[in-house]
């Protein structure tokens, strides 16, 4: 038998500083290549001249001293992944952070995989369920669809992907959550709350947190991709929270001065649109040839004092597939989530979208924002006429329906039942006290007295004339026994 040869490249640290080692001697080297050091750190080779490489210390990098030998073996970096990940929680490199053992690896995937071409893609034709009402019936979001959630801090931008998350339980969506520069204190809270409601059984927490580098922040999103282009290749369904890229974007600016690149507009490196351009284009649903697998993202960014003409945020906007607005004015009315209606759009979520959920909302989204506009006029008047009267009690029976807690995620039946009382007309002749009890127990009342209604719905996801029948007759005797 022919012996093996390793053919690697040796190079010497020059120095390092905060978190940049320069190398010489990796003459072959390119980018977005695996570096071994001496000590054990690995390392990401960010750029090159005539004279040395830059690479970025993953790991400790107070391990890393002049003088160390570096080697490489032309290859990607690459970090581990497979289903032992499930429930765990794991760093930038994928290494485990919960005190639980090591995780068994199936596979390694590189970190800077390129997105699979189009021709390997097919239409997105399935609803991903949030469970969140305003999200499933205004603004859709189709399974391999990638729909940012945008708005300014402590809006509830982070509720609406655990909401989601938590709302998988038994659908068949694998999950990963991927904390980037949050406080330790807030990514300890999500992951009890993922244990709380059993979510952690289908969710990978991939973390790196404000007190890690620069270089574990800008690193963490792609390690999320690579887990979950694991799992989609294998023909499941993921779902992944960036949470969030804005300071995904303010870590690899500190990495872009550091390795002294010209800062552009805010300081951010020329490229920053293009290495968000590149991670989002890995989402996506596959054809059946390769497995049928889907993978959707749900991207985080912050906004500040509600200006989403920022750089990063307006970037963003237009490399994904629609965007969630949250408004901090809607928030502080009480009225939550507080997703502004108007400015959010779904460019392709609505060919996802279940039968009786769209039978339901068509026309919603137009009468709650004629509703909004419309309270803004009469807001100085006391007498309206007949029609107004009317268009401001629909208005309010909306928002009352529309209203929702946080980690209380609804189901398509319960949706497809409460908006299509509102299609009918029914709850324009209730008080307003009548419609929240209706809100609060028309489901118990139909899974005790119409249990096949919910059932029909439930294994459907449509209206059939059948079912609106039955339906019509237990919401009247419904508001009849109240």
């Amino acid at each position: 038998m022919p012996e093996l040869v390793e053919i690697k490249e040796v190079g010497t640290v020059k120095d390092v500083r905060r978190g940049i080692a320069r190398i010489e001697g990796l003459t072959s080297c390119i980018n977005s290549q695996m570096i071994h050091f001496a000590s054990g750190a690995k390392g990401i080779v960010m750029g090159f001249n005539e004279k040395e490489v830059m690479a970025l210390v993953m790991g400790d990098e107070t391990s890393v001293s002049s003088g160390e030998e570096v080697t490489s073996r032309i290859e990607p970096f690459r970090v581990p992944v497979g289903y032992g990940y499930l429930g765990r929680v794991v760093n930038s490199l994928a290494e485990p952070m919960d005190n639980r053992g090591p995780v068994k690896a199936d596979d390694y995937y590189p970190v800077f995989r390129e997105a699979l071409g189009v021709i390997d893609r097919m239409p997105v034709d399935t609803p991903l369920e949030t469970g969140v009402k305003i999200i499933d019936l205004v603004i859709p979001i189709g399974r391999g669809q990638r729909e940012l959630v945008i708005g300014d801090r402590m809006t509830g931008k982070s509720t609406l992907g655990l909401d989601t998350i938590i709302n998988q339980k038994g659908k068949d969506v694998l999950c990963i959550y991927c904390c980037i520069g949050r406080s330790q204190a807030s990514l300890m809270k999500t992951v009890q709350l993922f244990q709380e409601y059993g979510a952690m059984d289908y969710t990978v927490v991939v973390a790196a947190t404000g007190a890690d580098s620069a270089n574990a922040q800008y690193l963490v999103p792609y390690t999320a991709c690579a887990l979950g282009e694991y799992f989609m290749l294998a023909g499941k369904n993921v779902f992944i929270v960036f949470d969030d890229l804005t300071r995904h974007a303010w870590a690899y600016r500190q990495i872009a001065l550091l390795l002294e690149r010209a800062p552009g507009r805010e300081a951010y490196p020329g490229d920053i649109f293009y290495i968000h351009s590149q991670m989002m284009e890995r989402a996506g649903k596959l054809k059946p040839e390769l497995g049928n697998g889907t993978m959707t993202f749900m991207p985080i960014i912050e906004t500040i004092q509600g200006d989403f003409t920022g750089y990063v945020p307006t970037n963003l906007i237009s490399i994904t597939d629609g965007q969630i607005y949250l408004s901090t004015s809607l928030f502080y009315e009480g009225f939550k989530p507080a997703i502004d209606m108007g400015l959010s759009v779904s460019r392709v979520g609505s060919k996802a979208q279940h039968p009786a959920i769209k039978e339901v909302s068509k026309m919603l989204r137009l009468e709650y924002v004629q509703y909004r506009e419309l309270l803004k006029l009469t807001r100085l008047r006391t007498r309206y006429s007949p029609e107004v009267e009317t268009k401001l009690k629909r208005g309010q029976i909306l928002t009352i329906l529309f209203a929702q807690d946080k980690y209380q995620p609804l189901s398509v039946e319960e949706e497809a039942v409460m908006f299509y009382a509102f299609k009918i007309r029914i709850l324009d002749l209730m008080l307003v006290d009548d419609v929240l009890l209706f809100k609060a127990n028309i489901m118990g009342f139909l899974d005790k007295n119409y249990p096949q209604v919910v059932q029909k719905i439930r294994e459907t996801r449509k209206l059939a004339p059948d079912v609106t029948e039955q339906l019509d007759r237990a919401i009247m005797e419904f508001f009849k026994r109240k």
